[in-house]
């Protein structure tokens, strides 16, 4: 039978729950918060979640939008609650939930709820898209600009440099289980049935000027027709209006697409968000089934974080999928990363005795200061916490130790011992 994951922060219902559905003879795994499911939900891949909407931590909602960021929302999720509005159901709808139970929880609704949703949900690929980094400040600015933009056009284009992120941010105009339609992979004339059936959906072309006469004329043919069939277009290019017009493309299509557009950043110039991008295409990779399971070590992030990635996003993953198929162990080190990037080059020197190999990793910035948190914490202990004692070892004004101590995050308040 199925795996299903229970996620309520109520114990009796997460109780009843379980009981109902192991009867009924499937695997049944619980979690009472969010940071319960995300660890219960990656170990178990679950064939169904049942999903709180009000917890106390994070709400099911913003768990739902988080597992759909990252690409993990690859099974079907029913929502459940006693107090939500038909706004709040149709969000959850909207981001991706098949199915919502209202409390309190009929047995027959729920056996028939869980039915239909294993029967009628079967596992979905997974997409990546900026949604998935808010972390990064440079990545959650452009996935506004996009949202802006799009919010006021049906077409938007992407002027992307060489080595550019055009499938993410592409992606992340894409809504939840709608269409995805790659102009520049077929070279079959676009029909009103395709574009009919494929209604919310995105219709994307990476690059301009690869396009055929033929899909050409198909991208025209769309543009015409995007608000009628409720269809969005992504394009991108490296080239402006006048090189395309010198590859004979038509005036009128080019100042259609021109009319609004936004510029896109290379990964060479977002290398430190690198090492979060390479761990959230390995986890859709895993997710979806096409690499073991498989972890990048601090150096092997790193390794890739200084790569240069002239071919960009698309570089990048190949690589990232390239690593976790052919690596040996379950942590995917420096040294794969080499052998695969560049091969044939010297081997890394080995870490020198007594140094973190974390450290190494880091930024220099971010080194020292875990390097300067290490030495306080020990000479603070060797010192027994007198004030006046670690200002002669270490060689600093008191003042300045205070002030550094406090910054390091190390002492509340200076609290002076003889």
């Amino acid at each position: 039978m199925s795996q299903i994951l229970v996620i309520d922060d109520e114990v009796g219902i997460r109780e009843l729950l379980s009981e109902i559905l192991t009867d009924e003879g499937h695997d049944v795994v619980t979690a009472e918060d969010a940071a319960t499911a995300r660890i219960r939900r990656d170990a178990a891949r679950p064939d169904l979640v049942l999903l709180d909407i009000w917890m106390p931590d994070t709400d099911g909602v913003t768990l739902l939008k988080e597992w759909a960021a990252a690409g993990q929302l690859t099974m079907p999720v029913v929502m459940m609650s006693g107090h939500a509005t038909i706004d709040t159901a149709v969000e959850a709808t909207r981001i991706g939930a098949v199915g919502f139970l209202e409390k309190p929880i009929g047995m027959q609704k729920l056996l028939a709820s869980v039915k239909q949703a294993l029967d009628r949900a079967p596992r979905r690929s997974s997409v990546l898209s900026l949604a998935a980094f808010p972390r990064s400040a440079a990545l959650k600015d452009l996935r506004r600009r996009l949202e802006q933009v799009a919010g006021k056009s049906r077409s938007v284009l992407l002027r992307a440099p060489a080595g550019s992120i055009t499938e993410l941010a592409a992606r992340t105009l894409q809504p939840p289980g709608k269409a995805w339609i790659d102009l520049g992979h077929d070279s079959n004339p676009l029909t009103l049935d395709l574009m009919m059936q494929s209604a919310g959906g995105v219709l994307y072309c990476g690059e301009l000027s690869r396009l055929t006469r033929l899909q050409q004329k198909n991208l025209a043919f769309a543009m015409e027709r995007l608000e009628k069939h409720n269809l969005r277009l992504v394009a991108a290019t490296v080239l402006d209006a006048a090189q395309l017009a010198a590859l004979d493309w038509e005036d009128g299509l080019l100042k259609a697409l021109f009319d609004v557009s936004i510029g896109l950043p290379s990964l060479a110039e977002l290398k430190d968000d690198v090492p979060d991008l390479a761990a959230h295409i390995l986890t859709q990779l895993v997710e979806a089934g096409d690499a073991p399971n498989r972890r990048l070590s601090v150096a092997a992030q790193n390794a890739l974080r200084l790569h240069p990635w002239p071919e960009g996003y698309e570089q990048l993953r190949s690589t990232v999928k390239s690593l976790a198929l052919a690596a040996l162990e379950e942590e995917i080190g420096a040294d794969d990363v080499q052998h695969l990037l560049t091969p044939g080059a010297a081997a890394l020197p080995e870490v020198p005795p007594g140094v973190i190999p974390e450290m190494l990793a880091l930024p220099l910035r971010e080194a020292r200061e875990m390097f300067e948190r290490l030495y306080f914490e020990y000479h603070l202990r060797i010192e027994g916490g007198s004030m006046t004692r670690l200002a002669e070892k270490t060689g600093l004004e008191r003042t300045h130790l205070y002030r550094k101590l406090k910054d390091l995050g190390l002492r509340n308040s200076p609290v002076e011992k003889p």
